[in-house]
């Protein structure tokens, strides 16, 4: 019998849209072009955010360190999943899905904290102007960022290692399309009511409380940016602010659907798409939302396009 179970813990099945070959066809094509647009456009960012000067700010570090951990996340995901894809032995070892558990669940988490840490950000910049710099200052920015990969790693220890203890009875066929906690724990074959309540608590540090937070603070916000008596001033508080809310609607809304239910209550069909836009479409969102709505990094992008064309020209 142990041998038979370790014989089965050496790999996983991870099925994703197998039982749809067309579909599945259609969706590794946009896959594939959602994973380089994501790596090209968030590393445009961190690449600008260190080369402009104008860019050394509270805003863009953070900024800087969410793209490293959208093109961190996503990575985590979308190379197994597209090679998995792209073959008839749909089979992933049993040391690939636990890595891919543990780092998908710490950099997801990691980017919960951060954008409630970008969210207070705004707040200081928005509401107290006047103290921004005494306030955000590079020593609270680094310790703020540090806190959010820190937090991230820790809950992906405690929730995942708690996870790969579940016996699973030699079950190994995931209905997903990847290796995710709330995917693992209806695999198992025992009562798994602790590790329901366990990740319910986990999902309310990580998404209820930091939403709290963000709401809070936009509220904040709101009534700072309707007292500006410029129209143009208003305008201008609006759109530094609406895009990272914008991101924060999008990634929390998908991630909480998925997290905030009991384990075997959502449609497998339903759970894949979830994840899929959480894990492959938000970070990409984040580039072209940053880029098309701020002409700070526009105006960086075109600074180090037109260097970098003078200079193959002079060569």
């Amino acid at each position: 019998m142990e041998t038979t179970n370790n014989s089965f813990q050496r790999e996983f099945l991870l099925l994703g849209f197998s039982d749809q070959p067309q579909l599945e066809r259609i969706l590794f094509v946009i896959i594939l072009t959602f994973y380089v647009l994501n790596l090209l456009g968030n590393s445009a960012i961190i690449l600008v955010s260190y080369l402009d000067p104008k860019l050394h700010t509270p805003m863009y570090f953070f900024l800087s360190n969410l793209s490293c951990v959208d093109i961190c996340f996503t990575t985590s995901v979308a190379p197994q999943l597209l090679v998995t894809m792209n073959k008839k032995d749909k089979s992933m070892s049993y040391g690939g899905c636990v890595a891919q558990l543990y780092v998908a669940m710490g950099l997801g988490s990691s980017e919960c904290i951060l954008l409630a840490v970008m969210a207070y950000d705004r707040y200081a910049a928005v509401c107290r102007p006047l103290h921004y710099t005494t306030i955000m200052h590079p020593q609270l920015c680094a310790s703020l960022a540090g806190i959010a990969w820190f937090s991230g790693l820790v809950t992906s220890l405690i929730q995942c290692s708690l996870t790969v203890q579940l016996p699973l009875c030699g079950h190994r066929k995931l209905d997903h399309i990847f290796c995710e906690v709330p995917v693992l724990i209806k695999l198992a074959c025992v009562d798994t009511t602790f590790n329901e309540a366990e990740l319910f608590v986990a999902s309310v540090v990580f998404l209820i409380v930091p939403v709290s937070l963000i709401l809070v603070s936009y509220g904040f916000i709101t009534q700072a940016v309707l007292r500006i008596k410029s129209a143009a001033g208003r305008r201008k508080a609006f759109g530094t602010c609406s895009s990272h809310l914008v991101v924060v609607i999008i990634f929390y809304g998908t991630i909480i659907f998925m997290y905030l239910q009991p384990a075997k209550s959502s449609s497998k069909n339903q759970g894949k798409f979830v994840s899929l836009f959480y894990t492959i479409v938000t970070p990409l969102l984040n580039p072209i939302i940053y880029t098309l709505r701020n002409k700070d990094v526009k105006g960086a992008l075109k600074t180090l396009v037109m260097g970098n064309a003078l200079g193959s020209e002079k060569l």
